[in-house]
């Protein structure tokens, strides 16, 4: 028997139309599913600040290349709802394919600049699809307030210079990153790690807390800064690195001299799981 209280909604039209006649303000999580305490935190962010919450579960097929876990991707729709039930999320939004792609993938959202490197660099289509997914959300749900998580934090720059850039009247909240007692942030992917995988996965951030403690007395340029934390990631048994950068938190642009706000963007895999993971150094 459900005795969950959340609705499920799976078409648009019901989804815009729950909208439309929602009293009050609506607040937007926009998720892959898989939930874990980082997904959570922003569903709680979300049912404080807003008297609806809705929160989506789509697996975006757009934003994977061939090569990625598209397939392989966690799918765990009903403990994600209970978990959404549990906190006050008032709706889930879980569409097909074929409802968010209709005709299949005749418009694309060409991304914005601050989408050219690190995770556009190496993921080439990825902000594409994020870009045309989330803009499709965005017109389905005319939410209030959308809320992201920092640990994908050119994610959130590309969305931010999106809405910008189209017009959008909507609100975008960027909240922390959740870590796990390790200081591992928290990731659907982490379910793939393996123990001593798990384990290894803790020197991304230990790694990241040494460049801040280095960053705040400036004992060197952000450049070497960041080729320091390469060589710890490489000694402490990580080789494959994608990119460790410090960056403006606006451009994501390299940065030769420190910002007020500089930021450490990281990606890695650790066996065969690629984690991505941040923090500011200097704020």
């Amino acid at each position: 028997m459900n005795n969950r209280r959340i609705q499920v909604i799976d078409t648009a039209v019901e989804m815009r139309g729950w909208v439309t006649n929602a009293i009050g303000r609506v607040g937007l999580v926009p998720t892959m599913g898989a939930l874990h305490e980082g997904h959570l935190s922003l569903a709680q962010e979300s049912v404080a600040a807003c008297e609806n919450t809705v929160a989506t579960i789509f697996v975006n097929p757009t934003q994977f290349a061939p090569d990625e876990d598209l397939d392989q991707y966690p799918r765990t729709l009903d403990a994600d709802l209970n978990q959404l039930d549990a906190i006050g999320v008032d709706v889930a939004f879980v569409p097909s394919v074929d409802t968010m792609y209709p005709n299949g993938e005749e418009v694309t959202i060409q991304p914005p600049p601050v989408a050219r490197r690190w995770e556009g660099a190496n993921r080439p289509d990825h902000f594409s699809g994020v870009c045309t997914i989330v803009e499709k959300l965005f017109r389905i749900i005319p939410a209030d307030i959308a809320f992201f998580g920092q640990k994908d934090f050119q994610q959130t720059r590309v969305i931010m210079a999106m809405v910008r850039q189209l017009g959008m009247d909507i609100d975008l909240r960027v909240c922390p990153i959740v870590r796990e007692p390790s200081g591992l942030a928290m990731s659907s992917r982490n379910q793939y790690l393996t123990d001593p995988d798990r384990e290894l996965a803790t020197s991304i951030h230990r790694v990241l807390r040494e460049a801040q403690a280095a960053a705040q007395v400036r004992s060197s340029s952000p450049q070497a800064i960041a080729r320091e934390a390469e060589t710890k990631l490489k000694d402490a048994g990580i080789s494959k690195i994608d990119y460790v950068a410090v960056v403006d938190p606006d451009s994501l642009e390299p940065l030769d001299t420190w910002h007020p706000q500089s930021v450490m963007v990281v990606a890695a895999y650790v066996g065969s799981t690629r984690l991505i993971d941040n923090m500011f150094l200097t704020s």
